[in-house]
């Protein structure tokens, strides 16, 4: 039987090089993402291209997590990498409701549902499940309330599953910092912000990888990144709010 892994938003970014790690690695791929035009082109670049298949779905909403859900429910499934994901910087009363709503739709209810339904498969393939997090879920961030506030609630659910199931599936939780990929342009956020910290996408896969192979955890990739951590948990947060903040307001 292939080993089938299911990496939602295949199409850029973070999926896109797990993608190419994965199937390196001989995985049979369900690449999932809205642009089937993006994932056609990934599949064409990636080894043995038609062992692998595409499946389009919005999961920003409850329609579209409910087709995906559908479409895999009777897979054999050994790995699921919960990656689709997008964030919006700005006043929290100025943006819409309806993205935000999307937005926390997609970041942490989707993924959920995800492995909810698919956990079954997984456990019996004795295999994994890779969630990515974020460090924005460490810490409040002014103008991107809603998406701390969706990683934060990722992160958690990640590491208490990952303590459930310890011994019958690998869990990673994968919390990278900046990084360049298209996040930004979708988000909104100025470019400049967090540059020094910026960490290319197919690194801070390879260290979820290392994670994985080591049996699972919390994963922080990279040494900008564990500094970026490292300075979240030691500055008192009054003063990294205000940090934070005065930072923030300065991009716009």
């Amino acid at each position: 039987m292939s080993a089938r892994v299911v990496i939602t938003g295949a199409s850029g970014g973070f999926g896109r090089a797990f993608a190419k790690r994965l199937a390196a690695r001989g995985y049979e791929l369900i690449l999932h993402g809205r642009n089937e035009a993006q994932l056609e082109q990934l599949r064409s670049v990636l080894p043995r291209a038609q062992a692998h298949r595409l499946l389009c779905a919005d999961l920003s909403t409850e329609a579209g997590a409910d087709a995906l859900i559908c479409a895999l429910r009777d897979e054999a499934l050994v790995g699921l990498v919960n990656n689709a994901g997008f964030g919006l910087w700005g006043h929290f009363a100025d943006l819409p409701a309806n993205r935000q709503c999307a937005m926390l739709y997609l970041d942490l209810i989707a993924p959920v549902r995800l492995a909810h339904a698919l956990l079954p498969s997984l456990i019996a393939q004795q295999g994994f499940l890779i969630n990515v997090s974020s460090l924005a879920g460490e810490y409040p961030l002014p103008l991107m309330s809603g998406y701390a506030a969706a990683k934060a609630g990722l992160t958690f659910w990640s590491e208490a599953l990952r303590t459930e199931l310890a011994g019958k599936l690998r869990v990673v939780t994968l919390a990278p910092g900046p990084s360049p990929t298209g996040f930004r342009d979708v988000s909104g956020m100025p470019r400049s912000t967090g540059s020094f910290f910026r960490t290319p996408p197919e690194c801070i896969i390879d260290a979820a990888l290392r994670c994985l192979d080591r049996g699972g955890g919390y994963c922080v990739p990279g040494w900008r990144h564990r500094l970026l951590w490292l300075l979240q948990k030691t500055v008192p947060r009054p003063i990294g709010l205000s940090i934070l903040s005065r930072h923030m307001a300065a991009e716009r």
